[in-house]
């Protein structure tokens, strides 16, 4: 399935009008990394620090009530690294998928929450889809302003139905 959702690229605007899937997502924010400033080398490369990596340990907890079935990552080795613990204790594997990435915001994640098999999918990634994921919740009602957040390392369990979000719950950062 990586394979499918891999060649597919958009710049434009959500477009959540035409989704049909219906199913729960977890999306969350990677977990606290080294300054970007103080990393000389290519960002995409740049590793969770300590906290980080013990904020990674604790997602496995955070999200042990929840049955997940798939785990998919923006590339980035940050996002990666933040849903490692969990790919272990769920014995799945991480599927990584350029549509998370930094850059390709909310669009890109609702690429790869519009697939008609994916559900219960934890989907790592970073702020900037964070925030927009954030946005459009509040533009479709789901959630007040002010509600919840896109701190690193939090999670926002998202309940998608005919292209709407129908439900979000925000759990913070371990």
């Amino acid at each position: 399935m990586a394979g499918d959702l891999e060649g597919a690229r958009s710049e434009e605007p959500a477009r959540l009008d035409a989704l049909t899937q219906v199913g729960t997502f977890y999306v969350v924010r990677h977990a606290k990394a080294g300054s970007r400033s103080q990393w000389p080398e290519d960002d995409r490369l740049r590793p969770l620090n300590k906290k980080g990596v013990k904020q990674a340990e604790e997602l496995v907890s955070l999200l042990e009530p929840f049955p997940i079935a798939a785990v998919y990552s923006s590339p980035f080795l940050r996002c990666v690294q933040t849903v490692e613990p969990l790919r272990r204790a769920r014995k799945l594997p991480i599927k990584q998928i350029s549509m998370l990435a930094e850059g390709h915001g909310l669009a890109g994640a609702m690429q790869v929450m519009a697939h008609p098999k994916l559900d219960h999918a934890v989907l790592s990634t970073h702020g900037d889809i964070m925030w927009e994921l954030v946005e459009e919740l509040v533009r479709q009602r789901v959630i007040k302003p002010g509600t919840g957040g896109f701190d690193k390392g939090s999670t926002w369990v998202v309940d998608l139905e005919n292209g709407s979000f129908t439900r979000a719950r925000f759990i913070s950062a371990p």
